[in-house]
């Protein structure tokens, strides 16, 4: 169902920007949920399994590769039935994706289950940014960093409960079935409120083309966006692997690296909006960059695993600003047709996820973990390069005041 038209109520809901928020608010938690529940197990699943590791760090670019295909489906999703409902659906999916991967019993089921997740979590990636540019025009001031706060909420959430598990002792298939619980608990409580005031064109399902120039404009958010995931990518999907197998870290403790990624990226989303208010967009990235690389550089020095959780918790905190910064600036291009270009954008997002996974689970596989977080240190330098690009988003017009008679 479309929710184009201004004015237009569903389920008995009346146009509420506060609603609307609150749900995409939701839906970031529950994406944060689901990413975390995949890359703080991949230990366990590998283990149990008896899975090689190169054949782990396959299916980890496996389900990137799956996801940046899966933006795509959830674009032509939202065009036909509409972000609600496409929310819905690709965490439901995620949500038998994660029950799959627990409890596989072989090989070639746990890929299967794996590939699944992909294409949920990308179809899932382009409704809730798409959605969170639409509430942040009808807001008229940066709101992006407090829905990417909800998915670091999430993330450290569900590292936490594989850790709880773990020390446990319970098996991968009832960790994961009590993760993918959580993401149903938080399907139930999506409903749909239309914003009626800011949704237009970008809801219809005849968008113009986007043309050269904002493909041209578009290139400069892309490479930022692929660096901040090959250091994503690189942090979330290996941290756990890289204090189990390189620091000695028992099945325990390998997911706190995750967590403490998570709370730190929790802390600067939290405070993104009110740093770029007051600051503005580009003095924080390029801060943000800095950051990043120093802390990457100390993750590749860590003596042990608690020197590691810290650093990881470092990286979290500067690279926190980037994705939503990114997202927001390129949306704010052709608001008219902003799912179109944030899907195209995820091609970027994806491009660098599976950069960042390949090459450091090859590095990882070969002994050289330390170097897999070394060469993105390098990598964070250059996006000083394009932090200019970033803006403000605009202010909302007030509504004019007729005069006193």
């Amino acid at each position: 169902m479309s929710l184009s038209a201004p004015g237009r109520t569903e389920a008995g809901h009346p146009a509420s920007k506060a609603g609307a928020r609150r749900v995409a608010t939701i839906a970031f938690t529950a994406q944060g949920v689901s990413v975390a529940a995949v890359y703080t197990t991949v230990p366990a699943v590998t283990e149990h399994l008896r899975l090689a590791p190169l054949l782990t760090t396959t299916m980890m670019v496996a389900v990137a590769l799956m996801a940046g295909g899966g933006s795509f489906v959830g674009l032509a999703a939202i065009r036909r039935a509409g972000h609600v409902p496409t929310m819905r659906g690709a965490l439901l999916t995620a949500a038998a994706a994660l029950t799959l991967i627990g409890w596989a019993p072989d090989t070639a089921t746990v890929i299967c289950a794996y590939i699944l997740f992909g294409i949920a979590i990308g179809a899932l990636d382009v409704a809730v940014n798409t959605r969170a540019a639409a509430i942040e025009r009808a807001y008229g001031r940066s709101i992006f960093g407090s829905f990417y706060t909800a998915w670091s909420v999430g993330g450290v959430v569900a590292a936490l409960l594989t850790a709880a598990a773990a020390r446990l002792q319970w098996p991968v298939s009832a960790g994961l079935t009590v993760q993918a619980g959580i993401l149903l608990a938080l399907t139930v409580c999506i409903r749909t409120h239309p914003l009626a005031s800011s949704e237009g064109p970008s809801d219809t399902r005849a968008q113009p083309p986007l043309g050269r120039r904002v493909w041209s404009r578009l290139l400069p958010f892309g490479l930022v966006l692929l660096v901040v995931y090959v250091v994503d990518s690189t942090v979330s999907a290996w941290s756990a692997v890289y204090l189990r197998q390189t620091l000695a870290a028992s099945l325990t403790v390998a997911p706190m690296a995750y967590a403490a990624y998570q709370a730190g990226t929790v802390v600067g989303r939290a405070a993104t909006d009110r740093l770029v208010q007051r600051f503005g967009a580009v003095a924080v990235v390029r801060t943000a960059a800095l950051s990043v690389s120093g802390a990457l550089a100390g993750m590749a020095a860590a003596p042990g695993w608690p020197f590691a959780v810290l650093a990881a918790g470092a990286v979290g905190l500067g690279a926190s600003v980037l994705a939503p910064l990114c997202l927001a600036s390129a949306a704010r291009l052709r608001p008219a047709a902003s799912e179109a270009i944030l899907a195209r954008l995820n091609l970027f997002n994806y491009a660098g996820v599976v950069t960042g996974g390949a090459v450091s689970g090859l590095l990882g596989s070969t002994g050289q973990f330390r170097l897999a977080y070394a060469a993105p240190a390098v990598l964070a330098v250059l996006l000083l390069a394009g932090a200019r690009h970033f803006t403000r988003p605009p202010q909302a017009t007030p509504r004019a005041v007729p005069p006193k008679s």
